[in-house]
């Protein structure tokens, strides 16, 4: 890896607050002189953009902002859908048995409808927020989403000029809020992104199976240049699929032309499946996976 990929995976990989996004936006700067910050958008995004967007020919995006850090694993099983939701579900009851606690206990002082009502919902939606949005900063971030970050810098740090002025390389911020980074983004670059293929890499440090997400246009466009462009390896299984029928929530969405690229493991029971995101235990960026993909990706740089 280059220096710049070892630095952040020792020192920057806690990127929540406004002063620890600062910090690292101020390193990105200080090592990529090119790199200009777009600002703007619900809760201030600050996407950082390598690279002229209106000439480029691909966009490589990938999330920079981290998350807090929960009590359960944020498991994504992309060609699960139902067990997905199911789990999804799962994770709410606690907060569903506080919304009723909350509602008991209102009612020991108040007859209201009104109040208990409000003031059970209102406890309900503070508590979620507190713990989704609000809560302490995950301090291991390695797989979601520094090792798409670093994956990123890998590529720009080995291409010639040639090949980089084909690019332009996106970090959205916010993603972990609701995708606004990439929500601004595509706002005001609408007339620019309209033909060009984005590739978004969210989460492609842990796990031997690469998942490669397509959406109609790109898979029409891109389809067989990318499949090409991926290699055999021997540790590594691809699983190229399509996005109508598979379910990965990140920036590539609602993008024009978007490939999604993410790591997984796989077994009998989930098929396909991500964990250990959003806690502690986010310490795996396989640098094998981060060669790959490099490797891959300037193939296919050279072939678009």
């Amino acid at each position: 890896m280059f220096r710049i990929s070892e630095t952040i995976l020792e020192d920057y990989q806690v990127r929540k607050t406004k002063k620890q996004k600062t910090r690292y936006i101020d390193y990105i700067c200080n090592n990529f002189p090119e790199a200009r910050v777009e600002q703007g958008g619900f809760i201030k995004n600050r996407n950082i953009i390598i690279g002229d967007v209106s000439t480029a020919k691909v966009i490589f995006s990938a999330h920079y902002d981290t998350c807090a850090r929960l009590p359960f694993p944020n498991l994504i099983m992309p060609r699960n859908i139902i067990v997905t939701i199911l789990y999804s579900l799962l994770i709410t009851v606690p907060f569903l048995f506080v919304l009723v606690l909350s509602n008991v206990l209102i009612g020991m002082f108040t007859d209201n409808f009104l109040i208990m009502y409000y003031g059970s919902l209102l406890v309900f939606f503070a508590l979620f927020i507190g713990v989704f949005f609000l809560g302490p900063p995950n301090k291991h971030t390695a797989n979601d989403n520094t090792s798409g970050v670093v994956a990123l810098y890998e590529m720009m740090c080995s291409m010639t000029a040639q090949d980089r002025e084909k690019c332009a390389f996106v970090f959205f911020d916010n993603e972990e809020n609701g995708l606004l980074g990439s929500s601004y983004f595509r706002k005001i670059h609408k007339k620019e992104i309209t033909d060009k293929l984005l590739v978004n890499l969210d989460c492609v440090g842990d796990g031997d199976h690469i998942l490669i997400v397509e959406n109609k246009p790109a898979r029409e466009s891109y389809g067989e240049t990318l499949r090409a462009s991926f290699g055999e390896e021997e540790r590594k299984t691809l699983h190229f699929e399509k996005s109508s029928t598979t379910l990965y929530p990140s920036d590539q969405a609602g993008f024009p032309q978007s490939v999604a690229l993410a790591a997984l493991k796989r077994n009998r029971l989930f098929g396909l499946y991500m964990n250990r995101i959003h806690t502690n235990r986010d310490t795996v960026c396989d640098k094998s996976n981060i060669e790959y993909i490099r490797q891959s990706l300037l193939n296919f740089v050279r072939n678009a």
